[in-house]
């Protein structure tokens, strides 16, 4: 059975011009440990907040892959000996935690439109004995 897992990848900034062929290489080793990439979330270059590898931006990346579990210390594995990589990270998302934040967020998005209904309620009420 495979699992979800979040691949985060900072890629060598002189890469942005010519990210395809770092790409490929790095879907190629996802897939040759049997797993496939389901998400693919590009955020281009940026500052990072520390230097890694005398590199002061990096080529964010995200991918959303279904892989064995088995296979994710491979897949570490060649991460660490590529040079196109500066870092990455690979995670499994906790779903339950992601669902608590989206509901809370969902919670707060109504209740601040409600009160923002009360307040054009009461402003106009205002208004109107303003006038008296």
């Amino acid at each position: 059975m495979n699992n979800i897992y979040e691949v985060a990848v900072l890629y060598h900034p002189d890469l942005e011009i010519d990210l395809a062929k770092a790409e490929d290489k790095v879907k190629k080793i996802i897939s040759d440990n049997g797993g496939k990439i389901t998400n693919t979330d590009n955020w281009g270059r940026r500052k990072l907040a520390y230097q890694i590898k005398k590199q002061e931006f990096a080529v964010y990346v995200f991918y959303a892959v279904e892989m064995p579990p088995e296979n994710v210390k491979k897949v570490e594995q060649t991460f660490n000996i590529m040079d196109e990589i500066i870092r990455f990270l690979i995670i499994k998302p906790d779903f339950k935690a992601m669902a608590k934040a989206e509901a809370m967020r969902a919670e707060k998005a109504k209740k601040a439109a409600e009160q923002g209904d009360d307040e054009k309620e009461t402003g106009e009420v205002k208004e109107d004995s303003e006038e008296e």
